[in-house]
């Protein structure tokens, strides 16, 4: 329950094999071709979508800077966020476009951790270009409804951008009724995998419109060797997202995360996602009843696999501000937990390796606590 997930033992298996043959000299360059379009294909598979409007990353903010920098943008065009929420990866991005472009980014404030609608939609003049969102937020981890958004911007024609590095693999995603136009998603979370891999999903009407920053040989259209030169001048860009494909691949990070999606995939998204939010909502109802400032109170609508704990949201990103808050940190860790302190907040994350016992530990830990806090001997003042 911690900033990442466990590495799934199937894609250690699969990884210890590639690293085998790297060491033996018989790597097979075209299995390796293979293993990408395999690993392209079950991605698109679980959010809905086809291999072809699928692209490889390096991580979210590689994904979400080369759709921005493939935009023809104006001076004077927006784009609309909500800073106190988001990843820096959310957010560096657009304000680099604005550098670059003169473009306006629109700011819309939180309230009690959630990105009101309104203020959204109010946000979106004629102006605005591109609604950036995470389906789960980075901080306080609150589920988005981002098809009804989609809908909206769909409507105004704005394109939605949705940060996916918190829910992809725990969240059932749909990128078709979502309205989403571009995702952006990393390996290391629920995916189960490791860092420095993502996938750029961007819908096909989209992706063929634009030019990207960047081309290499995958990124076109072409037949042959790989090294291949073709024709650099004229050639045809790859259909889809794939013109987004730069150089050669991360080929471990994609041997090992292909057995971690076709495992989500088996037992289905929906399942997995079920899993996890109903231990996330039972460890938050446990947490309430032991008197923990659970932040948003009773799970609701906005309720994710993913528990915050805390009176405010602040901005501290590895500390909490709140002495208390901190000193329960400095106990579950000392006890072994493994958890993270997001923007004031203790965060537990559920993925689909937990279990009940889970929250039984962690509950007993608190409970624990809890007790000290309250025999703890209290200073009173003397004349």
């Amino acid at each position: 329950m911690s900033a990442r997930a466990l590495f799934y033992d199937g894609g250690r298996r699969a990884l210890d094999q590639h690293l085998n043959d790297m060491a033996e000299g018989t790597v097979d360059k075209k299995g390796l071709f293979t293993a990408v379009e395999e690993c392209r294909d079950h991605f698109a598979a679980l959010i809905g979508s086809h291999s072809d409007e699928v692209a490889f990353t390096r991580n979210v903010t590689d994904g979400i800077a080369a759709f921005g920098a493939a935009l023809d943008w104006r001076a004077g065009d927006s784009v609309v966020v909500c800073e106190e929420l988001e990843h820096p990866a959310n957010i560096y991005p657009w304000y680099g476009l604005a550098r670059k472009h003169g473009i306006i980014i629109k700011n819309v404030r939180q309230k009690d951790g959630m990105a009101p609608f309104g203020d959204i939609v109010d946000a979106m003049d004629e102006r605005c270009r591109a609604m950036a969102i995470s389906a789960v937020s980075f901080a306080p981890g609150f589920r988005f409804p981002v098809a009804e958004l989609g809908a909206e911007c769909r409507r105004r024609g704005v394109h939605l951008v949705v940060d996916a590095a918190q829910s992809i693999g725990v969240l059932a995603t749909d990128v078709e009724a979502w309205g989403v136009d571009v995702l952006a998603a990393s390996t290391q979370k629920g995916l189960m995998a490791l860092y420095g891999l993502g996938f750029l999903y961007v819908r096909r009407s989209v992706a063929e419109q634009l030019q990207p920053a960047l081309l290499s040989r995958f990124g076109v259209e072409q037949e042959g060797h790989e090294a291949s030169l073709g024709d650099p001048i004229s050639g045809r860009l790859a259909p889809g997202a794939r013109r987004f494909d730069v150089g050669n691949y991360n080929y471990p990070a994609i041997i090992a995360v292909t057995p971690a999606l076709k495992l989500i995939l088996e037992l289905t998204p929906q399942a997995v996602e079920d899993h996890a939010f109903g231990l996330a909502r039972e460890f938050a109802d446990r947490l309430l009843a032991i008197g923990l400032p659970v932040y948003g109170g009773r799970p609701g609508h906005w309720a994710s696999h993913i528990v915050t704990v805390g009176a405010a949201l602040g901005y501290d990103h590895d500390s909490a501000a709140d002495l208390s808050m901190a000193a329960l940190y400095e106990h579950l860790v000392a006890n072994g937990v493994r958890l993270s302190i997001r923007r004031d907040l203790l965060r537990f994350s559920f993925g689909l390796y937990n279990d009940r016992s889970d929250i039984d530990r962690v509950e007993r830990l608190a409970r624990e606590w809890v007790r000290g806090q309250n025999t703890a001997p209290r200073m009173t003042a003397t004349a």
